[in-house]
């Protein structure tokens, strides 16, 4: 069965089924159903089996989910067989955190360089990570990269991004709290906690809400 187009939510829960999947093959587990899948991802059993019809037939009726099996389709669909170079701009405080860190969780990504506008950082590792001037990223050819991390100040966020488009990145994690206007060819994910934060506080106020209203 051909693989369909994915859309862009499935492909979005998949890293998460995966670290689950890795988790329940490491202590044992050999098969699992969609609802008991669900209880553990905290995903509709029905969303899941949604999700995984995309890839053809992945489990059995009556039998559910070969969980190697499964992890093992979903790490060659997520490319972990290869190793994917990043590269980190801007080495403040979240930037070095992340350093420290250089994605330990996954053994297939890593953080392998760093640039900041504060030369006096140039020459320094951290994590092991060795932290280059911004005049670099300017000459560097960064073909290679698969992705840039953006931990910039907001006013900085979309011409360091030209910058490092311009070096050969094609993807972007950007942690600045501002929309990055690039071509439809380069693939960018905002992470911004603020509006994360907010988002989570009305949920909780709302259900507060909903609760005393009963």
């Amino acid at each position: 069965m051909a693989v369909q187009k994915v859309p862009q939510a499935t492909a979005e829960r998949l890293p998460v089924y995966y670290r689950s999947l890795q988790r329940l093959v490491a202590n044992g587990k050999t098969r699992i159903s969609s609802s008991e899948f669900g209880k553990i991802v905290q995903i509709d059993s029905t969303t899941i089996r949604k999700d995984f019809s995309y890839f053809g037939a992945l489990g059995r009726k009556g039998y559910g989910y070969n969980t190697r099996h499964l992890m093992e389709f979903l790490r060659k669909t997520l490319y972990q067989d290869e190793l994917s170079k990043v590269i980190l701009i801007g080495v403040g405080h979240l930037g070095t955190a992340l350093l420290n860190h250089n994605l330990q969780k996954n053994d297939n990504t890593r953080i392998v360089k760093a640039y900041d506008v504060n030369p006096s950082k140039a020459g320094k590792e951290i994590g092991g990570t060795k932290i280059h001037t911004l005049d670099e990223l300017k000459t560097d050819d960064n073909t290679d990269i698969a992705a840039a991390i953006l931990t910039v100040p907001a006013g900085q966020a979309q011409k360091v991004a030209e910058l490092a488009m311009a070096s050969g990145i094609h993807g972007f994690l950007n942690f600045a709290p501002v929309r990055l206007q690039l071509p439809p060819d380069v693939y960018v994910r905002h992470v911004d906690m603020t509006v994360e934060l907010q988002a989570l506080i009305y949920f909780l106020n709302h259900a507060i809400e909903e609760k005393q209203s009963q």
